[in-house]
């Protein structure tokens, strides 16, 4: 049976509470001052610019709690967190398993929940195999961070439906489409009791076909903590063809050996606590 998730209260950002406040008093302001209404306009204008801009930060916690790197007390153990978006895929995902269960590493599936949907076994498959399925929207619409809170929470709803039911586990986070999120994503969240999670870097396996170039990416900097972002799902392809990240997995595994490190799944949070970053 599926754990259950705790909502937990949500706490605005300072920059959230800073924006409810102007917007307050610029409300006040045209009470008193109608005539102004040129210079309310404008401070709200920038306001909503500025909230626009740092919701297209994908690593950003100005909005509110985003997982960038793994909790303290996971990364001392020399962890390092796989994470795969975009799935599942009949061509990629089950490659992707087996190189995984080659080297005994466990990660965290981000799932597109039509995906899911049209490839079932594959999500059977992947929970079999020890790894985690997490929600990533049931459209994968790049237009998810214009939707208002209940368009929001209606494809999230989808998914986590879809994904609980294939996979029999609920999942835990959440990652956006592309990353990007608007101010009403963090309390949609916590209202389901989902967490939003992101990346400490990227290859960009989605859109760069030349392996060297993802797997430097992925590999510059590398340490213990780390969440790594990869595709198997809409994975661009090498010179002959393969999804790119079929050339990079294998380099990113034998690199972790190399260092002392394991490549895990995401960590299942607290039941009443937030995400830690160190």
């Amino acid at each position: 049976m599926a754990e259950p998730l705790i909502p937990h209260c949500w706490r605005p950002s300072p920059l959230i509470r800073g924006s409810l406040v102007l917007h307050g008093l610029g409300a006040l302001a045209l009470l008193g001052s109608p005539q102004h209404w040129r210079l309310v306009a404008g401070a709200l204008i920038l306001n909503h610019t500025l909230l626009c801009l740092i919701g297209m930060l994908p690593r950003s916690r100005w909005l509110g709690p985003n997982l960038t790197r793994l909790p303290a007390t996971v990364e001392h153990r020399g962890h390092v967190a796989l994470t795969f978006d975009d799935g599942p895929d009949p061509e990629t995902t089950p490659r992707v398993l087996d190189l995984l269960a080659a080297s005994g590493a466990t990660a965290s599936f981000f799932a597109i929940g039509r995906r899911a949907d049209a490839h079932p076994e594959l999500i059977t498959e992947t929970i079999q195999r020890g790894h985690r399925v997490e929600n990533h929207t049931y459209h994968h619409a790049y237009t998810f961070a214009f939707r208002s809170p209940w368009a929001l929470g209606r494809d999230i709803d989808r998914a986590q439906e879809c994904l609980t039911r294939l996979s029999g586990q609920r999942p835990a986070y959440l990652r956006a489409p592309a990353g990007i999120r608007n101010p009403w994503l963090d309390a949609v969240l916590a209202r389901r009791g989902l967490r939003l999670a992101a990346w400490t870097r990227r290859g960009f396996d989605a859109v760069v076909g030349d392996p060297e170039r993802v797997t430097r990416r992925l590999l510059s900097g590398l340490a213990a903590g780390d969440i790594l972002l990869l595709h198997d799902g809409t994975a661009a392809r090498t010179a002959s063809g393969q999804p790119v990240v079929l050339d990079v997995l294998p380099r990113v595994l034998d690199a972790l050996e190399v260092k002392g490190l394991r490549g895990v799944h995401l960590p299942r949070p607290a039941a009443s606590g937030s995400i830690s970053n160190p």
